[in-house]
């Protein structure tokens, strides 16, 4: 278990804004994976985990050992951290076959045991026949898979990943995907795997932290981050999320319903939690729970041309207005015209107006 809950303060320059990093996280076995877009402090708490950065405040354990503490001035370097890092570029030692790469990552184990490791990770990642290629004679896939071989290979008390499908191509991605779920089926210890992928994140995380601007902003499990996101800001961290703002009209919590005006007409509601009527409420829905019909109906809305987005399995149509609906690709070719879009009111969730850090 890795628990973390530190600072980190950079002042402000001549060409460069101030950033505050202020988080506060658990990891225990499995994938946790830290979610957020670019400059929002993600490679900066790896970075804090594996020794490579001091906090300014704050203490980082793992398991029952301090790896920092600001108050007592413990500060293990990252060699005594026991951290397998995959970074964003790979850092495989350009000088050295990929063998040697890993011989460098077991050097701590005795003789007899480090060439059974060696050789039992090329093969577990698919990589004998290339162990005496420099890094440059290896495609992108390859070398990643060689990162991660040289992380685990001195048996790490937690793995930390940077981004490793980064300027991967779609196919390399998914080997790498597959590789990252045998690694957690495999091991026994903490993952974290930052990205700003939204599938990747969605697919293999067993926990997602979302972090914005130096803290995490929500946290919880994927299916429950994609029924609630909590926030408008979060559902738009994660995209995908059609988000509304709504008056209430009515209440009927016997029926757990409502009755709301957005998007210039009346609709029915889901049950809204603590509210009163004429209140003023924000509610999100997904692209694939919003309907398209030949004919108006209870919770449609006439809707003009759109805006399409070929998918693999389904067609995305935007008409505006936060109207955006995934439509199965057999059913959008009929409906061209006279097109109205349904939003279910067991679609709509509830957001949290206070986006305050949690």
């Amino acid at each position: 278990m890795i628990r973390a809950a530190i600072t980190k303060r950079f002042a402000p320059g001549p060409e460069s804004a101030g950033f505050h990093l202020d988080i506060a996280f658990e990891a225990g076995r499995g994938v946790t994976v830290l979610y957020g877009p670019s400059g929002s402090g993600k490679t900066l708490t790896l970075d804090a985990i594996a020794g490579f950065v001091k906090p300014d405040s704050g203490r980082i354990m793992l398991d029952d050992r301090i790896l920092f503490d600001a108050a007592s001035g413990v500060n293990l370097t990252p060699q005594k951290r026991e951290c397998g890092y995959v970074f964003q570029n790979e850092a495989l030692f350009p000088h050295m076959t990929l063998r040697q790469n890993l011989a460098f990552g077991a050097h701590r184990l005795p003789r007899l045991e480090r060439h059974r490791s060696i050789a039992e990770m090329l093969d577990r990642f698919r990589l004998t026949e290339l162990a005496g290629r420099c890094p440059r004679e290896l495609s992108g896939g390859q070398k990643q898979r060689g990162s991660i071989a040289r992380a685990l290979i001195a048996r790490p008390k937690m793995v930390l990943l940077d981004e490793p499908g980064r300027g991967l191509d779609s196919v390399l991605q998914s080997e790498l995907r597959t590789v990252i779920r045998e690694m957690k089926a495999s091991l026994t210890v903490p993952i974290v795997l930052v990205t700003h992928d939204v599938g990747e994140c969605f697919e293999l995380a067993d926990q997602v932290l979302i972090a914005d601007g130096g803290k995490i902003v929500h946290r919880g499990a994927p299916l429950d981050l994609l029924r609630n996101p909590g926030t408008p800001a979060v559902a738009r961290l994660l995209g995908d999320f059609n988000v509304y703002d709504a008056e209430v009209l009515a209440l009927d919590p016997g029926r757990q319903t409502s009755r709301i005006r957005m998007l210039e007409q009346e609709w029915n509601g889901p049950n809204l939690r603590g509210c009163f009527k004429g209140d003023r409420v924000t509610l999100c829905a997904r692209p694939e729970e919003l309907k398209i019909a030949a004919k108006p109906g209870d919770n449609r809305i006439r809707v003009d041309s759109a805006r399409t987005m070929e998918r693999a399995q389904f067609v995305r149509a935007d008409f505006g207005n936060n109207l955006i609906v995934d439509v199965p690709r057999e059913v959008w070719s009929e409906r061209r015209e006279n097109v109205w879009v349904e939003v279910p009111a067991m679609a709509l969730r509830q957001l949290n107006r206070d986006e305050k850090p949690r």
